[in-house]
């Protein structure tokens, strides 16, 4: 009941902003051929499979949610967006939840992970995401929301919730390829590159977002 409610609430308030994305990717162009894991921050998940489908309906996706209660939640509602879930964490079923992923990707669906969550710490990007494109030769996607005007709530994440009627700009980045033979300061350095431009998009002000 709660995840259908959410559900709704989402749907209604994904149909009152209004959007407008800045494609560095091809993505919304269908001009990325295979799946690919989208990035974005925990703290920008309430619109995210909204703006999703979209800007990229025609794409299946399946989400990374943790196995605890609000993870069961937010795979209800992802569910209600035809989105499947993997459930695990970099604490709780790690290696089953990696597993799990390869297969996903593989069998040709796109991931969507936040990779600071469930817990945190905010905008610290866990390793995991970028393994995962090692090994399974797919390209990672940052992807961010910035909103005009929303409610910040004190929560570890700093959780955003947009208001009703207002600006929303989705950003896809450039696709980041880690190739299959790179060692673990190559694998560093991508993961060190990708939290540094991801946080620099998240503490942009509004003021300073473009093209909207």
């Amino acid at each position: 009941m709660i995840a259908f409610f959410v559900s709704v609430l989402i749907r209604v308030l994904g149909l009152t902003v209004r959007y407008k994305s800045n494609d560095q990717s091809g993505i919304t162009r269908q001009m990325v051929n295979g799946p690919v894991i989208w990035l974005f921050w925990h703290n920008r998940i309430i619109l995210m499979v909204h703006a999703a489908k979209k800007f990229c309906g025609d794409r299946s996706a399946v989400v990374l949610t943790s196995p605890s209660e609000d993870g069961e939640i937010l795979a209800g509602v992802m569910n209600r967006f035809g989105a499947g879930a993997v459930r695990g964490s970099s604490n709780k079923r790690s290696t089953a939840a990696l597993r799990e992923m390869l297969r996903v990707v593989k069998g040709g669906t796109d991931m969507f992970i936040t990779p600071d969550g469930p817990r945190g710490p905010r905008y610290q990007l866990q390793a995991g995401a970028v393994k995962l494109a090692q090994l399974s030769q797919c390209p990672l996607l940052p992807v961010h929301l910035a909103y005009e005007s929303a409610w910040t709530l004190k929560t570890w994440d700093g959780f955003v919730i947009p208001k009703p009627f207002t600006k929303v700009r989705v950003t896809f980045g450039e696709l980041v390829s880690v190739e299959r033979a790179a060692d673990e300061t190559t694998l560093e350095g991508i993961r060190e590159a990708l939290q540094t431009s991801m946080t620099t998009e998240a503490e942009r002000p509004w003021s300073e977002v473009k093209d909207c």
